[in-house]
């Protein structure tokens, strides 16, 4: 039986990082917001729903994702609609990933895992997290978004104190090696627990 481990973390929390740490342990690690650009890209599976319920979100046979943007914006509806065409291509996408690996953990990247209750779908939860001024820096030193852009995502996100309580396993970045060390500690502890199942 495979374990599906949901890995999910804020903004600037180190989660692609931490991603890459599992993998370096033997994880397949599945990323959610890949999956969607496989979708959104030319012949992806969400081009022709998406086009046909949003004809100005295609360009060169791809769905534009700054059109897209500007749709929702101007219309607080679409995203509902978006969503409603995007979630199932998505879990379906998942669903054939973990079939067709046979490793005993499959690592499952979701940054939005508690806001769209993805968590109930997994066998555990890994929360990624730093300290929160070092989050604020890590976002601001990437240079493409600004305070305010900040402030407007982390809104929309399940706080990290509350991310951390509904974890199974909580992985402080705060350096490579520690982060490291409790990517082994989590994978050892889902080996017993599924000796054990």
């Amino acid at each position: 039986m495979t374990l599906r481990l949901g890995l999910t973390g804020s903004i600037g929390m180190g989660k692609s990082t931490t991603a890459r740490l599992f993998a370096e342990e033997g994880c397949p690690v599945w990323d959610a917001d890949a999956a969607v650009h496989r979708l959104y890209a030319q012949g992806g599976a969400a081009v022709a729903p998406i086009g046909a319920a949003f004809p100005d979100a295609i360009t060169d046979g791809a769905v534009d994702r700054g059109r897209l943007r500007a749709i929702t914006a101007e219309d607080p509806r679409a995203l509902g609609r978006i969503e409603e065409i995007v979630h199932p291509l998505v879990a379906q996408d998942r669903a054939e990933f973990v079939a067709a690996q046979g490793a005993a953990v499959v690592v499952l990247d979701i940054p939005l895992l508690f806001e769209t209750g993805g968590a109930d779908g997994m066998d555990a939860v890994a929360v990624v997290s730093a300290p929160p001024e070092t989050q604020r820096a890590r976002v601001l030193e990437r240079g493409s978004m600004t305070e305010a852009d900040f402030e407007a995502i982390l809104a929309r996100q399940v706080p990290d104190a509350e991310k951390r309580a509904r974890a199974d396993y909580v992985i402080i970045t705060d350096t490579i090696e520690h982060a490291r060390a409790q990517v082994r500690a989590a994978l050892d502890d889902l080996t017993r627990r599924q000796r054990h199942a």
